[in-house]
């Protein structure tokens, strides 16, 4: 994830620590004081869901897979986690929520010292859920909103579903439980995105993350109606102006983005363009603490019957299994060729990827996306919407380097 509230608008939040090893420089409350050693944990928790969203990584369904791990094993899945000293475990799926021991299972993890948090479509949240989620130790609800209502439930499969995703999201907030909207961006609904965000500021919502479509699931189906660069390109400009337009209004709203580390060399740009080398010496040296796309290193997934990916997306290919080995031990298993060599990524990246002057701050971006647009996991990111002139980067680097890597 990118912070552009952070980087552009200086604001402060509890991920600081962990994302950018700024902790010292923040007055928020911190997940932890130094930035990850471990990987942030995605756990499908099931297949199933009263959805059918066109996007899904998961290919969810209205039926769960066969041997989804049982509250049993998704305890001792949770201690596997603990031991290993992972920060966060995310709860997804599928739609969670149709797991009756989700709360247990979110009890155990607090109780454990793993921070619990969840991706939810909203649509299953009453008041009474929210507060039995917020009592067993959830600390933020990440419901997925798509547009606004037409579009919204179009993409999601359902008429109504808008709607009910709202009234989640005010169940939420009224009994404390910080909440936050999740929204992939496509053609489909690339012209909602600040109607939604100015929607949902009214509801009381102050935080929002903006994915972009990565092909995995689901969402390689409709790769074809992914925004162009140059569209991609438009879109961040229009919610970096958003972003600072609402903070010049007071309105201390936290935006992402997820999923295309060309973000991160093009905010350097932005902030360079727009509000002065200073200030964009100081997001790059950031984004260098960052470390540019996650996959295989800080960030991992354990799907409904206990698969290991690379990254939520990436379902289609698996490290291992929890019910033979530890997590620990498939993920430091070095012996996977492909984990090895996304590790080292930047001896293998190549084409314009290969001497970038963001490399440092991108790494490729996603490697899902080059796989399943060249073949090759270490081709361009077909996403990737910097110039040319961006990319060579001789003289802003000389600019904005200039002093970015001291303290």
């Amino acid at each position: 994830m990118i912070s552009v509230s952070k980087l552009l608008c200086g604001l402060d939040a509890e991920s600081d620590g962990l994302r950018y090893d700024a902790a010292g420089d923040s007055a928020a409350p911190q997940i932890t004081e130094d930035r990850q050693r471990r990987p942030v944990v995605v756990w499908n928790t099931t297949k199933r869901c009263n959805l059918y969203c066109e996007h899904c990584y998961a290919a969810a369904d209205r039926e769960g897979a066969p041997n989804e791990l049982s509250t049993a094993e998704g305890k001792a899945l949770i201690d596997d986690l603990v031991d290993y000293g992972v920060p966060v475990l995310l709860f997804s799926g599928g739609e969670p929520l149709v797991r009756e021991d989700l709360p247990e299972l979110i009890a155990y993890a607090d109780d454990s010292g793993v921070r619990p948090v969840l991706s939810t479509n909203g649509t299953l949240l009453t008041r009474e859920r929210a507060r039995e989620l917020q009592r067993a130790g959830l600390k933020y609800a990440g419901v997925s909103v798509d547009g606004l209502p037409d579009r919204n439930d179009r993409i999601r499969g359902q008429e109504g579903a808008f709607d009910a995703a709202v009234r989640g999201i005010e169940a939420c907030l009224d009994v404390g439980l910080k909440t936050g909207l999740r929204y992939t961006i496509t053609e489909h609904n690339v012209a909602d995105l600040a109607g939604v965000v100015d929607l949902l500021v009214d509801v009381g919502v102050d935080r929002f993350c903006f994915y972009h479509l990565d092909y995995g699931g689901r969402g390689a189906d409709i790769a074809d109606v992914d925004l162009s660069p140059e569209a991609t390109r438009e879109a961040v400009t229009d919610l970096c102006d958003l972003t600072r337009e609402y903070h010049a209004a007071g309105e201390e709203i936290e935006t992402l983005l997820v999923g295309n580390y060309a973000d991160a060399g093009y905010l350097v740009e932005y902030a360079d363009r727009e509000m002065g080398t200073d200030r964009a010496r100081t997001i790059r040296r950031y984004l260098e603490r960052n470390g540019g796309d996650p996959t295989g290193e800080r960030v991992a997934d354990v799907d409904p019957v206990g698969n290991v990916h690379l990254t939520q997306f990436w379902q289609g290919y698996a490290l291992g299994n929890v019910r033979d080995r530890s997590f620990g031990a498939i993920w430091d298993d070095e012996s996977n060729p492909l984990l090895a060599a996304l590790r080292n990524r930047e001896e293998h990246l190549s084409g314009r990827c290969a001497g970038c002057a963001y490399r440092d701050v991108c790494r490729g971006g996603s490697r899902l996306r080059a796989l399943a647009a060249h073949d090759d996991p270490f081709a361009p990111d077909p996403k990737c919407y910097l110039t040319a002139a961006e990319r060579d980067g001789r003289e802003a680097m000389s600019r904005i380097r200039g002093g970015s890597t001291a303290d």
